[in-house]
Order: C-alpha cells, then structure tokens, then sequence
C-alpha cells in the first residue's frame, strides 16, 4: 500500500491536521514543535494543516505567521469532530496526523506511531500516560464507565479510547465520517468504527503534558454525549451487545428482587423478580430482531 500509487512508502507523504478554538498561548509552539519534527523525519513531502474553528482570539494569525503552515477557517465554531473533518478533508496526502494545539501531546512521538503504521497497522494511537493524564479524581470514574463500555462494545481491550493523538489512512476514515461525531466524542467514535469494522489498530505509549491555555471540554455534558455515541456505535455495529447489556441489568434486578423475597417474605421482591425475567426476555428478544434488521440493512 502507498499513499500515491507510486514506488513511495507507506506514510512518506504526510499531513498533519490541528485543529485550533481559541488556542493564542500554544499554538505558535505547537507549530514550531510540528514543522521541526516533521522535517527532521525525512519524508518526501509533508504539510501542517491549521483548522481555525471560529477562534476570537489571535489563533489564526498566529498559525498563519507560521512558514509552511495551511490555515483552513470555520466562520464560526463548529466543534472538534468536524474540524478534523475539514481538516482531513482537505489533507493532500492520505497519510493523516491528528494533533492538539495545546502543547499535551509530545509530537517527537510521531516518527514511532509512523513506523508503526508503516507495520500494516490501519490506526496507531498515542496512549497518555503521566500525571497530567491522571490529574483529576473526579474524571476517573466517568473514564473507567466509558472505558468500560467501549471495551465491553468491541470486544477488545483500549488502553486510550480518546487520545487526540494518532495516524491513519485519509480514505479509510472518510467512509466512516457519516458516523463519527462532530465534537470532543470524534477520537471514541473513530476508535469504536475501526474496531468494529475489524480494522487493525494499536497504540504506543505518549508522555501527556499540561496544556496551555483553558480547556473547551466540560466533563459532564461531553461525557454524555461520549456516552451516546458509545451506545449509538454499538446499536448500529453490534446491537445485540447492548440489548444483552440490558438484559443482564435486568436479571440482575430479578435476582435481587428473589433475594429480598425470600428474605423479608415481601410479596413485591417476587413480583419485581418475576418483572425481571420478563424484562430481560424482552430485551434479548429486541436484541435478535435488531440484528435482523442491521442484516438486512447491511444487504
């Protein structure tokens, strides 16, 4: 496989796509950081792609002072997803970087995600590791939900469901975009669409720093909408994954109700088990018919 047709190796053409919301304190070091890297590791062309997503401050004259750089503009914010969208889009190579404009991700890192792409692999993916990346405990259960869920979706383990830092083939990942999210939710998205597809996809360790600059994400409101798209990916690839996900929810409630009646001699555990059972039927039984139906649609 090659990124052109021609003799050239695999990923010795590469673009590389920032997508940029208000991001003034990091961005001119990222570029810097990037364009070093980036020519240091002897491609035969590579190109940095800015995607200012209706950025109020001075990030795209910032980017655009930069020697090299390719500044695409949203006119107002559109979000994270689609600004690696646009950017990906308008990659001229098919060998595709995702980065942040924050200073978090280490892009010296890129040579060996590069060379492990180069293995065959359809996506390489940083995995963070530090302290910055465990730097709140508030965030740490809603990571191991959604981390859990993800594993528990494809079927595999994900050492890093949402790493913004990875590499991987420009037309590959266009197929998916129907399905992949247009904000914070694009990296799980694109992660579940690979994995469930049976693309091969692996991750490299990746020292995470501190960012510069106030992060855009808001923990609750954008691990819900995570969540969803978690249970949107499982209901279209694999739906009977999350109607056995609820049917055993709901024989767990049954064995409880069983136990509080046999234990207390309360009528209403019995009926809740009974409800259980009937619960959890129904919902194996929708599971069955959504997986025709995904047959049929596939068709």
């Amino acid at each position: 496989m090659t990124d052109t047709g021609d003799a050239q190796p695999r990923g010795d053409r590469v673009s590389l796509v920032i997508p940029a919301f208000n991001e003034a304190e990091g961005i001119s070091e990222t570029l810097r950081e990037a364009t070093a890297v980036l020519t240091g590791m002897n491609l035969a062309e590579h190109e940095v792609i800015v995607v200012d997503d209706g950025s109020a401050d001075a990030t795209a004259e910032m980017a655009a002072a930069t020697p090299g750089v390719r500044i695409v503009r949203h006119p107002r914010n559109r979000g994270y997803g689609r600004s690696l969208k646009t950017g990906i889009g308008a990659a001229r190579f098919e060998t595709v970087f995702i980065a942040d404009a924050d200073l978090t991700y280490p892009l010296d890192a890129m040579p060996e995600l590069l060379a492990e792409y180069r293995r065959g692999f359809d996506m390489v993916v940083g995995e963070r590791t530090g302290d910055h990346y465990r730097e709140s405990a508030i965030k740490a259960p809603m990571r191991a939900l959604l981390r859990f869920m993800v594993e528990y979706t494809s079927g595999s383990a994900i050492p890093d469901v949402n790493s913004g830092l990875r590499v991987f083939d420009k037309k590959a990942v266009t197929a998916h975009f129907p399905r992949l999210s247009n904000g914070f939710s694009f990296t799980t998205s694109v992660t579940l669409a690979y994995l469930m597809t049976g693309r091969l996809v692996t991750w490299r360790p990746i020292p995470y720093r501190g960012r510069k600059g106030r992060t855009k994400v808001r923990l609750f409101r954008d691990s819900l909408r995570t969540l969803q798209y978690i249970v949107e990916a499982a209901v279209y690839y694999n739906p009977l994954k999350i109607f056995m996900l609820l049917a055993g929810l709901a024989l767990g409630g049954a064995v409880i109700g069983f136990v509080v009646s046999a234990v207390l001699h309360l009528t209403i555990g019995y009926i809740l088990g009974i409800a259980g059972i009937l619960l959890a039927a129904q919902f194996f039984a929708l599971g069955l018919l959504a997986v025709l139906l995904k047959q049929i649609m596939d068709k």
